[in-house]
């Protein structure tokens, strides 16, 4: 049996941003460092944040890339130390989240980032040293801001997981109005993570019966509204129920996740313009059809409660509904349609095979299983 862990605070709704001063009085932050990247800045939150803080940050770091990497945590680590912060404020996408645990990570231990990495045995390096952090989401997509991990692009190219549960931030403000804002592109790339976030941690067969009950519960949401959030950007129910299915992807997160990120992390690190939630949408279909036959899918009827929690008639529906949808909101299907071309086949299956993710997938796969999903997915 596995450990079930529920400790994140949560702010959620309309308006909860003003909830900031008090979350860092309680987790012990008197000068924060914030951690953002340009796009966020531009539309004023930090203005925002300054008001209700009533001063400002001793420094901000806005150069998160669209993949964060070992370069860009140096960087800020440096300004966090240079500034005497003592926890971070995170606000933006979950590359910004990513980025400040690593920062949180690396400017409390020192070291080499990639000592720090899961496959690399770095989760008992990470300690309570690790500094605190309260993580606000920008986009409704892959729930950082209550997750135990963070996925960084060493300086050796490879895309890896930093897991600890001291990477939890201390609360997580999840306030739909600064979703509203986002672009239909990315609405659509998001939330398309947010629902492979609940698909895959539900069919991941460690035991853990809350956490199944919140994926399901966190796909029915996102997948009833992913469509009306990205066509109609202001409906601000369907915009929040795509933010609480970020946040409910990731409090399940605990399980496992499978082939479908070890897939994206793997040819994430190989082209880091690519988007993480784009490739999610991309390979779960192939990923599905591979895992029908793992003993849980079948034994706990998992594709049926999953068609269900999507309103479909069967589970033989699910890949080809997924598909569908990705389509209808305007993102690719194939990996062809990205400029993924078959000679770098070789190099995602590699990485898939060593990623953390590869693991927890209900069915174990072979470098010929992964072969024959990015032939199903190209």
């Amino acid at each position: 049996m596995g450990l079930i862990n529920y400790v994140t605070r949560v702010q959620f709704g309309y308006g909860e941003l003003a909830t900031l001063r008090t979350e860092l009085e309680i987790a012990g932050i008197s000068r924060p460092l914030v951690v953002t990247d340009k796009g966020v800045r531009q539309l004023g939150v930090l203005e925002k944040i300054e008001s209700i803080l009533n001063a400002a940050p001793v420094g901000v770091f806005d150069e998160t890339p669209g993949n964060p990497n070992e370069a860009a945590v140096r960087a800020a680590a440096e300004l966090f130390n240079r500034v005497g912060a003592d926890g971070i404020i995170a606000i933006g996408g979950g590359s910004a989240l990513d980025l400040a645990k690593a920062v949180a990570i690396l400017a409390a231990h020192g070291g080499a980032l990639k000592s720090y990495a899961a496959i690399e045995g770095g989760m008992e390096k990470i300690t309570a040293k690790t500094w605190p952090t309260i993580a606000i989401p920008t986009t409704a997509g892959t729930g950082s801001e209550v997750g135990r991990g963070a996925i960084i692009i060493l300086d050796d190219g490879r895309k890896v997981g930093l897991l600890s549960p001291y990477l939890v931030p201390k609360a997580a403000i999840v306030d739909p109005e600064l979703t509203l804002s986002l672009p239909a592109t990315l609405t659509a790339a998001t939330g398309m993570d947010a629902i492979s976030h609940c698909i895959e941690t539900y069919l991941a067969p460690s035991f853990n019966p809350p956490a199944d009950g919140i994926a399901l519960e966190g796909l029915r949401r996102g997948w009833a509204n992913i469509r009306l959030a990205t066509e109609q950007p202001g409906d601000r129910d369907a915009r929040a129920n795509m933010a609480i299915a970020a946040t409910m992807g990731a409090m399940a997160f605990q399980k496992g996740l499978g082939c479908v990120h070890s897939l994206s992390h793997a040819l994430g690190g190989i082209n880091p313009k690519l988007h993480h939630g784009t490739l999610n949408a991309i390979f779960m279909p192939a990923v599905l059809d591979f895992n029908r036959t793992a003993p849980t899918s079948i034994s706990e009827n998992k594709y049926a409660r999953i068609a269900h929690a999507m309103a479909l008639a069967s589970g033989e529906e699910i890949g080809a509904a997924i598909k569908g949808m990705t389509r209808t909101i305007g993102l690719p299907t194939g990996l062809s349609e990205l400029g993924v071309t078959g000679d770098l086949f070789d190099r995602i299956i590699a990485g898939a095979l060593a990623d953390h993710s590869h693991k927890t997938n209900p069915r174990e796969a072979t470098a010929e299983d992964y072969r024959a999903m990015l032939e199903a997915a190209f």
